[in-house]
């Protein structure tokens, strides 16, 4: 009796061991084992992803071990090297488990930081912190009192229990790694800090839904700068009224901040999201162009001019201009906010409205 039951152990271990070498491919796979999955679904997934050659015998591996009811869901990165018993201690044990997010481009930290404390279950608190970090701040030469604008938007995938400063950390070494040597060259020719530049880089991203029009916007805010004329850039008030991104009114350019740039000359004092690296090219290499005026169409695209008169008459171009019957609810959406998009950039402060404070500069 005891031989009989030792047999069927012995042949499901020696199958285990012979199983355990996998195909070949990458060195590690990622696998999701979702909640409330059975641990035939599991084993069904490992088998797709090449990590184990055959269901059933893995699902019998498991039974004998003791092991086919203990396992933690979530996404894992597995060793194609492991064997069998090293899977299933890790599924026990929740060894590998992942956390996978992705940071748009345009996200500023009052949407970024909930983002990573759902998504890492860490406590916003502690991310709070981790933003404000000074020791990063130091080394990216930040004079603001937060990391907005470096938290590289992209797709992240961090270790489970990863910590907000580990996090935060890693998000902020993308976009030193991405930035390159000879972007410190188009600096130099702009007459810009870094800091100046992801700054403008920043508010290209939140005002293109274009990607061929970055270089020429970024150019007509370079050219106001020049000519000292206030930037006028409604995404700048909307960050300063810690409100999402959309239609401005006129009540809102009395926002009294550094970042409101109808109200003060020059750049906010740093940038008011996370610009992606397309943002970040327009900003350091901005179209050769004399625009000073922009004003968006209801499908996103802009008209550009060089002089206040050519604005006035691009703006009535764009208030008459039908919204073809094949727009989305969102072109018609934008119908309704045609004013606010007309004003965009170019109307001088002192002709939107009487009660905005004379310009000033920024200390």
């Amino acid at each position: 009796m005891r031989g009989s039951m030792i047999r069927p152990l012995g042949v499901a271990l020696l199958l285990g061991a012979a199983a355990c070498a996998a195909p070949k491919g990458p060195p590690s796979q990622k696998v999701t084992i979702p909640k409330g999955a059975s641990f035939r679904a599991a084993a069904e997934s490992l088998a797709a992803h090449g990590l184990v050659r055959s269901v059933r015998l893995f699902g019998a591996y498991a039974k004998v071990r003791g092991r086919d009811r203990s396992m933690r869901y979530g996404t894992y990165m597995l060793s194609r090297g492991a064997s069998w018993n090293e899977l299933l201690d890790d599924l026990r044990r929740g060894k590998g488990i992942v956390h996978t997010v992705t940071i748009p481009e345009g996200l500023d930290l009052a949407q970024i930081v909930p983002l990573l404390a759902e998504a890492l279950d860490v406590s916003r608190d502690s991310l709070e912190m981790a933003v404000r970090d000074s020791s990063l701040r130091r080394e990216l030469d930040i004079p603001t009192p937060n990391l907005e604008g470096y938290l590289f938007p992209d797709t992240y995938t961090f270790p489970d229990q990863v910590s907000a400063h580990e996090a935060v950390r890693a998000m902020v070494h993308r976009f030193e790694t991405l930035w390159r040597p000879e972007w410190d060259a188009a600096l130099d020719s702009l007459k810009l800090t870094r800091h100046d530049a992801v700054t403008l880089a920043s508010i290209v991203e939140r005002e293109v839904r274009r990607r061929e029009e970055g270089p020429v916007v970024a150019a007509v805010y370079l050219n106001r700068l020049r000519a000292r004329m206030p930037l006028q850039a409604d995404p700048t008030v909307t960050y300063a009224l810690g409100k999402r991104p959309g239609r401005v009114y006129f009540k809102d350019l009395r926002v009294v901040s550094a970042y409101n740039t109808y109200r003060v000359l020059g750049l906010p004092p740093g940038p008011i999201g996370s610009p992606g690296l397309a943002s970040l090219m327009a900003a350091l290499h901005p179209a050769h162009v004399p625009y000073k005026f922009f004003v968006a169409h209801p499908d996103g695209h802009h008209e550009f001019r060089t002089t206040y008169r050519e604005h006035l008459a691009a703006i009535r171009l764009v208030r008459s201009a039908p919204v073809p019957d094949s727009a989305t609810r969102e072109v018609n959406a934008m119908r309704a906010a045609r004013d606010s998009a007309a004003r965009a950039v170019g109307a001088p402060i002192e002709s939107l409205t009487p009660i905005i404070a004379p310009r000033k500069k920024r200390p």
